[in-house]
């Protein structure tokens, strides 16, 4: 049997530390599917819609996965009348992997494309994404391979070939200037299927700013308290787009950004934003929120600006 949601209950402790108006009550929960792809038995989250005019696809970070977005846009953006799907990237959330394999954040990016694709296949409903942590990018580089979007929205657009962006959001110096390299080394050897907890990688212990809830979330082997091999975390710093920023003319971009946010504060996303001029390019500010935002009222800013972004996208 697939593993499930529904018998995980780490998400349910997550959501009381989310305002109330934010909680997937019983029966309310988001369907369950699996979509099989290149081997790996893929989880989604969907709250499935045949009169929403938008489909929105949701992208998680290195710290979180697809249920968690499903709880702070998802569930809130389907009771405004979209039909959101939150993927469970390969190595995150319920999705299983096939055996054998290794995974890459080039698998990753090119699953959000082929997602894409199943789902303009079934109709021709506008697709816009979202993205939080480094999902954010994922939106990015997803666009930019697909071409077939027409709005992303993004928590955080970091550009891992800048040395600020390295240095600023690993655990430290060490693992930034040290780390990175014996990274690429690790991962084009034998021990590329090494893993490396994602605590030791990266300022996970900025994820959330209450105490408590940070707990919880690194209690989590699918989410924050995940580990990652050295070959996805290799790639994942490695990876460029197809299309530069200074060429993107695929959709506009919105960036939400958390303005209590310890991990990826505003000035990380900027200098790549600013290279995007094809485009309109967008930003807002989320009061009090943290980089996976708890609080109010950003959260609620969000659900807003993300609902009035895409309302303005895809308005007949």
């Amino acid at each position: 049997m697939p593993l499930t949601y529904a018998a995980q209950p780490v998400w349910r402790e997550m959501q009381a530390f989310l305002p109330q108006k934010f909680h997937i009550e019983p029966g309310q929960e988001p369907a369950e599917e699996w979509w099989q792809w290149r081997g790996h038995h893929v989880h989604l989250d969907t709250y499935r819609n045949p009169q929403a005019r938008v489909k929105v696809i949701l992208f998680h970070g290195v710290g979180t996965n697809g249920r968690q977005m499903s709880m702070v846009l998802g569930a809130p953006l389907a009771k405004r009348g979209y039909e959101t799907i939150a993927i469970d990237m390969p190595e995150y959330g319920m999705t299983e992997v096939a055996k054998g394999t290794l995974v890459h954040y080039d698998d990753w990016v090119q699953a959000g494309s082929d997602l894409i694709d199943v789902e303009l296949a079934k109709d021709d409903r506008p697709i816009v994404l979202y993205g939080l942590s480094a999902g954010g990018m994922l939106t990015y580089h997803v666009a930019a391979l697909n071409k077939k979007v027409k709005g992303i929205v993004g928590m955080t657009f970091l550009d891992n070939s800048s040395q600020q962006v390295r240095d600023e959001t690993a655990l430290n110096w060490f693992m930034s200037r040290v780390g990175g390299p014996m990274l690429r080394l690790g991962a084009a050897s034998p021990l590329a299927s090494m893993r490396m907890p994602m605590t030791l990688a990266s300022k996970m212990h900025a994820l959330v700013n209450d105490p408590a809830a940070l707990q919880v979330w690194l209690s989590d082997k699918r989410s924050a308290g995940n580990a990652n091999t050295l070959a996805f975390l290799s790639s994942y710093l490695t990876y460029r787009p197809v299309i530069s920023p200074e060429d993107f003319d695929i959709c506009p971009i919105l960036l939400t950004q958390p303005a209590q946010d310890r991990w990826t504060p505003l000035h990380l996303s900027e200098p790549f934003l600013r290279r995007i001029h094809k485009v309109p390019v967008q930003a807002v500010m989320l009061e009090r929120a943290g980089h996976y935002p708890l609080e109010e009222p950003g959260l609620s800013q969000m659900v807003d600006a993300i609902d009035g972004f895409y309302q303005q996208l895809t308005a007949r």
